[in-house]
């Protein structure tokens, strides 16, 4: 089965990579992951022309190929400002969608985004088998786009369109279409999970190193964590927080520290590898991250495969990842509730030990392996074989 994925994940040239292009975040992973279940797959997805970060890694896979569509414009625009635009971006971009979903068995696309938009659209007019994994954070449309993206997807899920949301609990995505089912999200391979060295657990006396890996946009409020800092260091001065990720509120969050005079406290890394990303985290000994929602954060998969207690909001499938044995669910994100629970977490040598012993055990039912053989699973039951090896 020949499978092509259309998606906004923008794209940069890399002759080093196999399929020439390489991008950013998890992605490459899952997208390598998810090629060993078919005979071929296509990525339809931009290409920028733009410099690139720095964490890139080669789009790379079993028969993995890469058609490029252009760069939207008005990347750096308001969003009603960057849809205006669409109309010029389509008639070069559209063909290139339709024909490479034209020569296609099945298609997936990762949602939210316009380009995964016109992907499902024109699955559907081509009657494709059609897999859609919904990328954002479920049941909590705020815009126009994610209103419609949910309308629509309650819509089209049944037995041969197959839609997972990103995310968990104990209850269904939802209740109007019980097809629509959880999928967990992961960038670590098992090989990668048991060859990790986990960051040693805290003791009394030690500096104590904080840190959270996100992007930063205002639900993450991870100025409520640089807000709590001070707080700490009056207890424990030799407290100390590293931030890792970059996005719109990467340069409010970096005068906030000034502001607060923690410029010696605080340590900004921007948009890294994923390699360094495990670097950082192995170097620290508790992570924060206290979002107003979340789907399935990869960042707190990671932290929990690396040992790390997590400090969090009780949302989407945090309750389910740390509960009471992996870390301390916040009742609620004032800067004094975030500084109470670090100060609870570390007064106990032996309870902090056994939260960072059960992180990794829990981090080791989400590797890669067990995403794709769970999504897997799911399309043959849908589809039938995906591939000649089935």
């Amino acid at each position: 089965m020949h499978l092509v994925v259309v998606s906004h994940k923008p794209c940069w040239s890399d002759p080093s990579s196999s399929s020439g292009y390489a991008t950013h975040g998890g992605v490459p992973f899952q997208m390598q992951a998810l090629s060993e279940l078919f005979d071929q797959t296509t990525l339809a997805i931009p290409a920028y022309r733009s410099a690139p970060p720095a964490s890139l890694n080669p789009l790379t896979g079993h028969s993995l190929s890469v058609t490029p569509l252009t760069q939207p414009m008005g990347q750096h625009w308001r969003p009603l400002l960057k849809k205006s635009l669409l109309p010029l971006w389509l008639p070069f971009n559209l063909p290139r969608i339709w024909w490479a979903v034209r020569q296609s068995d099945a298609v997936h696309t990762p949602m939210g985004g316009n380009v995964g938009t016109f992907g499902i659209l024109v699955a559907l007019a081509q009657r494709k088998p059609l897999f859609v994994r919904y990328c954002g954070r479920w049941g909590y449309p705020s815009t126009a786009a994610e209103r419609f993206w949910h309308w629509l997807l309650l819509r089209i899920a049944d037995g041969r369109n197959v839609v997972l949301a990103t995310g968990g609990g104990s209850q269904p995505p939802s209740v109007e279409n019980p097809t629509i089912q959880w999928i967990f999200s992961t960038s670590m391979r098992q090989v990668e999970i048991d060859a990790l060295t986990p960051a040693q657990p805290w003791q009394t006396g030690e500096p104590l190193r904080l840190i959270t890996v996100s992007w930063m946009e205002p639900g993450k409020n991870i100025d409520r964590v640089i807000r709590a800092l001070p707080l700490v260091r009056e207890h424990y001065l030799r407290t100390t927080l590293d931030i890792v990720g970059d996005g719109p509120c990467w340069s409010a969050l970096r005068q906030l520290a000034q502001d607060l005079h923690l410029s010696d406290a605080v340590t900004f890394h921007g948009g890294v590898s994923h390699d360094r990303v495990i670097a950082a985290l192995r170097q620290a000994h508790v992570y924060c991250l206290p979002s107003d929602s979340e789907g399935f954060p990869k960042a707190v998969h990671e932290a929990l495969a690396c040992g790390l207690p997590v400090i969090a909001t009780p949302v989407s499938v945090l309750p389910t990842l740390i509960g009471d044995h992996s870390g301390v669910l916040l009742s609620d994100i004032r800067p004094e509730t975030i500084a109470e629970a670090i100060l609870d977490l570390i007064s106990d040598d032996g309870r902090f030990a056994e939260m960072a012993r059960r992180a990794r055990e829990t981090s080791q039912a989400y590797s890669l392996e067990k995403w794709r053989d769970e999504i897997g699973e799911r399309l043959r039951r849908a589809w039938g074989p995906l591939s000649s090896n089935d």
